[in-house]
């Protein structure tokens, strides 16, 4: 009968240099959260396109959008 036990490898031999672990890859929602600018920074700009327009209403949500663009654009 013959034996069909598997038999352990012997370890390979290492290299004289520890090997560096790999570089942890970071979430790419990291960066976009330290660049996106305050809301206080959004506010400010916005103001100051609602005073170029002579204060005339209804264009709030557009001025904060295009803070909000702009300030992002000089983030980046």
């Amino acid at each position: 009968m013959t034996d069909t036990t598997k038999k352990a490898k012997a370890p390979a031999k290492t290299s004289a240099k520890p090997r560096k672990p790999a570089a942890k890859k970071e979430k790419a929602t990291q960066p976009a959260k330290a660049m996106m600018p305050s809301r206080e920074e959004i506010e400010q700009l916005a103001r100051a396109y609602w005073a170029q327009r002579g204060y005339q209403d209804g264009y709030a949500e557009q001025d904060w959008l295009r803070a909000e663009q702009e300030l992002l654009q000089m983030a980046s």
